[in-house]
């Protein structure tokens, strides 16, 4: 059995498997496997973006020869298609457990009849309001330096959560260059402000070489603009695309372009994901990812840290981590901001933080993302902060270089005794790396451990500052009187 083969899934063999958290999963997670539909499908073939595209699920009929549908869901998702593209490659698609109706892939490519629902009446066509804000066909200006660019209409797979259903809606070709392309150019040469512009769609590496050759060229020629990011999931759906060395060579030639992708399971982290990601790292890209927080699909901590986990591995930085926007046809993928505050509290300090993403909620009436995070302030007062850390460990933290001004006559304890300067910190018990300091006798000698107070910490008083003495200064002592010497005359 060939390399390919056994990558590939296209003969079965028996899959080694581990158990984590109760649950069985493939070692190494996201090994990719063919559906058996397309088993006999040559490499030679399957490793051609152009056979996947045409071979791409277009239809509610394909579906159902796939997929088991109750009666019902195919009456649901049949009135579906007139409203929304559906395209899935067969790649993209075999990443699905078929007999999984809640697989997490599937939520985010196969259609659902609770794409029809709107229970909250909160869903719209345009949440962020982008149209709004486009001085020109196609670029949204928002934010003082930055300019996004819709480039295209179509995506190798279309995402049931997209913000942008009512762009990638519409069908029929864009492939010339035309006179709106022509214009969002000319604005942003034309506004010396702009120095970060996000090519978009649809999917930018889905548009013919000519016209993505002409956006990079231009762009790249524009002396105010130091970054051009590619917004693209093709590494995640299609990265057959990115095995063309050609495209990777064009992206490179601007010089400027940043790759901004979009992985939101670790199941789509495959050897071919990890292959494209490796090839624009070294052709020069920095590679940052979109994950969307997604009810079903990643709404959980162990699915979040395992996603965070892989993408360093293929040097991937994990950039935002997105609340669901309130798009039509999207309300059964959002989750409570809770969800997403409780995920990054379980996140910070238990991974690198190169692997912690910065979770936003994209505003409404186009306010732009506003960053959430867990509350690691906890009080202050004018000498100091009290600051809590991922263990729960309160402490005192003294930003300014001046004399303390509160009064310590008053006896408390607890977040005051911190404000005040009784206390430096309160360590929760049974901290494991409490009990590493004293396995490993490298506890601070100065550090007093009082008894537990009751509540949980152990409070430990501040360390006194001692100067050392400056020595006093001596008095210089006489030299002994030398003897005189005889000189004969």
């Amino acid at each position: 059995m060939s390399e390919s083969e056994e990558r590939t899934g296209i003969i079965s063999r028996p899959a080694s498997r581990s158990t984590t958290a109760g649950t069985e999963e493939e070692e190494p997670p996201g090994k990719p496997k063919r559906h058996p539909l397309w088993r006999n499908v040559s490499d030679q073939k399957w490793n051609d973006w152009r056979w996947q595209s045409q071979n791409a699920i277009r239809s509610v009929r394909q579906l159902r020869d796939l997929l088991p549908f109750s009666s019902e869901e195919l009456e649901a998702i049949g009135e579906l298609e007139a409203h929304y593209k559906l395209a899935i490659p067969p790649y993209y698609f075999s990443l699905i457990d078929t007999k999984d109706p809640n697989d997490p892939i599937r939520l985010q490519s196969v259609t659902s009849p609770l794409e029809l629902r709107n229970q909250s009446g909160y869903e719209l066509e345009d949440p962020l309001e982008e149209d709004k804000d486009m001085p020109v066909p196609g670029l949204t200006h928002r934010y003082p330096d930055r300019a996004l660019l819709v480039t295209t209409h179509v995506c190798t797979m279309y995402c049931r959560f997209c913000t942008r259903k009512r762009a990638t809606m519409v069908r029929g070709g864009w492939d010339a260059i035309s006179r709106d392309d022509e214009r969002m150019i000319e604005y942003v040469r034309a506004h010396p402000e702009i120095r970060d512009v996000i090519v978009s769609g649809g999917d930018p590496l889905t548009l013919p070489t000519t016209k993505l050759r002409y956006f990079l060229d231009s762009l790249a020629a524009i002396s105010h603009v130091d970054v051009i990011r590619i917004g693209t999931r093709v590494p995640v759906t299609l990265p057959q695309k990115l095995f063309d060395q050609e495209l990777v060579e064009i992206l490179a030639d601007a010089g400027k372009v940043w790759i901004q992708t979009h992985f939101n399971h670790p199941r789509e982290i495959t050897p071919e994901a990890a292959r494209v990601c490796k090839a624009l790292l070294c052709a020069g890209m920095p590679v940052n990812n979109h994950t969307v927080l997604l009810k079903g699909v990643n709404d959980d901590l162990e699915t979040m840290r395992r996603l965070m986990q892989a993408l360093l591995r293929i040097k991937v930085r994990p950039y935002y981590l997105f609340h669901c926007d309130p798009v039509t046809g999207a309300g059964h993928f959002r989750t409570s901001v809770w969800k997403g505050m409780e995920i990054m509290e379980g996140l910070r300090g238990h991974m690198s933080g190169l692997g912690i993403p910065t979770y936003v909620v994209d505003s409404p009436h186009g306010g732009g993302k506003i960053p959430l995070m867990p509350n690691y302030l906890v009080s202050a007062s004018d000498d100091a902060v009290v600051l809590r850390n991922f263990e729960g460990m309160l402490v005192r933290y003294q930003a300014e270089d001046k004399p303390t001004t509160a009064q310590k006559k008053t006896r408390t304890r607890g977040v005051s005794s911190l404000l005040q300067g009784s206390q430096s910190l309160l360590m929760p018990e049974g901290s494991e790396r409490m009990a590493r300091r004293r396995r490993t006798l490298t506890v601070l000698k100065h550090e007093d451990h009082a008894p537990a107070s009751g509540n949980g910490f152990h409070s430990v008083k501040p360390e006194r500052v001692t100067r050392p003495k400056r020595p006093r200064p001596q008095k210089p002592r006489a030299l002994p009187t030398e003897p005189a010497i005889a000189v004969s005359s």
